[in-house]
């Protein structure tokens, strides 16, 4: 049974937030999806973040790590070679492409591979000029100049 939800409610009420409603079918679709290879999303501070995946039996070749505009795309591919014969193979070796999403100015600041882990720590870096800034109105009279003009 899938479930279907009407946004139209929140886009009347946000700005610029248009997509929120297409990232959240998409985690919904990929719920459904291939969970391969298992990972996790930690906080390592304010505005730090780490994605670790554990891909065990690849190498740090067979790895591929890409960050566009505002996602990160990891992809695995063992090269084909038959060094013997499994009697049981129980460690996944399949290709897999995992895609997040990331928010407005998250750069990937370093990517290493650590005890079958694949570690990628991110960042998120606000330019100087997208930051909040408190605006002075113009015009504000300060009470005693209110005071005089009503005398």
């Amino acid at each position: 049974m899938r479930t279907t939800f009407d946004f139209a409610p929140l886009w009347r009420s946000t700005i610029g937030f248009d997509h929120l409603a297409d990232l959240v079918d998409s985690t919904m679709r990929q719920a459904t999806e291939d969970h391969y290879p298992p990972y996790n999303i930690e906080r390592s501070g304010e505005d730090h973040y780490r994605i670790s995946l554990a891909i065990a039996g690849f190498g740090a070749d067979d790895i591929t790590v890409t960050a566009e505009q505002n996602a990160l795309t990891i992809e695995g591919r063992k090269p084909e070679k038959a060094p013997g014969e499994y009697l049981y193979q129980g460690i996944a070796a399949r290709p897999f492409r995992r895609v997040f999403n990331l928010a407005d100015y998250v750069q990937v600041r370093e990517a290493a591979f650590r005890d079958g882990l694949l570690i990628i720590d991110l960042v998120r870096e606000v330019p100087e000029a997208m930051k909040p800034r408190r605006i002075q109105i113009a015009g504000s009279a300060s009470p005693s100049q209110i005071e005089r003009k009503a005398a």
